[in-house]
């Protein structure tokens, strides 16, 4: 037996000719009543209104985006009123400012009343900040010494540069914000971009600018010369001759036979005064450990040009008579 479909009930045209006119009543009469109320004075809001600065720019700088609107409660007609919460056609505030390195603040108080007459025909009841702040700068010059960033290279094992670093051009000419050049005083880093470095270096780099200061500082050098040489520091060992000072004869060592070894790195430079000189174990029985009974071994002599010394065994134990 065929399964016969329920049909849809539609909306007869009358009734839906009658549902036209109800909305399209209900439609002018929220719009008459939308109209009516905002041709009615006496309302008042709160707005963010749009502002702007005006100021030397080929002089000054700001080093943070700059505010652009300040909280105003105004009150009066309600399309004025519409007008501005909106923003529609609305032209900005100027505040000008003499010297706007100053002091990074303005009081509200002091824009009231030239705000208010700007603000006509809506009047201003009040600005909502007691302040508003701004951090701007005077546009400097100044010559900022090149630096090494230590973090964009890396030295091969064991190797060291041996002197100062030589840059040419020495000295980087540079214009921005004071602020920033002042923080940058201590030198300007440039990256060498090398790794694993066993040679002597001559390279030119460029003057990258970070992106978080593109646009505040312009830096007139667009490459410099680096220059360094590098120096390999050598792993060495010498067997020490051991020397007793103050020990009593009623006390010795627990291994009179102790083999003592020193291992050190050392600037491939001086490595032939290394050749001739006779170490020392020297053990001071006054520099004892009294609660276990040990001695720590001091190297004599011991050049300054040795690095990373250690001593194996680095304690020695006292035996008691």
């Amino acid at each position: 037996m065929t399964e016969t479909k329920k049909s849809t009930k539609w909306i007869s045209p009358k009734k839906l000719s009658d549902l036209k006119v109800v909305v399209l009543c209900i439609a002018a009469a929220t719009t008459f009543w939308i109209l009516n109320a905002l041709n009615k004075d006496d309302y008042t809001t709160i707005v963010d209104y749009p502002v702007e600065f005006v100021f030397d720019r080929d002089n000054f700088i700001p080093i943070e985006k700059l505010p652009e609107t300040i909280q105003v409660e105004i009150k009066g007609n309600g399309w004025d009123l519409l007008q501005k919460y909106f923003k529609l056609n609305t032209t900005p505030y100027s505040i000008p400012l003499r010297n706007p390195a100053e002091r990074g603040y303005l009081l509200t108080s002091d824009l009231k009343r030239l705000l208010g007459e700007f603000l006509n025909p809506t009047q201003l009841v009040s600005v909502l900040d007691d302040s508003i702040t701004y951090k701007i700068d005077e546009i400097q010059i100044r010559d900022i010494q090149p630096v090494l960033d230590t973090l964009s290279f890396s030295m091969a094992k064991n190797y060291r540069i041996a002197e100062e670093v030589k840059f040419s051009p020495n000295k980087l000419t540079i214009k921005g914000p004071s602020s920033i050049l002042s923080e940058l005083a201590k030198g300007y880093p440039l990256s060498l971009k090398e790794s694993k470095i066993n040679k002597n270096i001559q390279e030119e780099v460029e003057v990258d600018i970070p992106t978080e200061l593109s646009e505040l500082i312009s830096i007139e050098e667009k490459t410099v010369s680096i220059q360094f040489q590098v120096v390999a520091f050598l792993e060495g060992n010498k067997r020490l001759k051991l020397t007793k000072i103050n020990f009593p004869r009623t006390v010795t060592l627990e291994d009179e036979e102790v083999s003592m070894m020193m291992y050190y790195l050392v600037d491939e430079r001086n490595a032939p005064e290394l050749k001739d000189m006779e170490f020392e174990a020297v053990l001071d029985y006054s520099r004892r450990n009294r609660e276990d009974s040990t001695i720590t071994i001091q190297v004599r002599p011991m050049p300054d040009f040795l690095e990373q010394v250690r001593v194996e065994p680095q304690l020695i134990k006292l035996k008691y008579e």
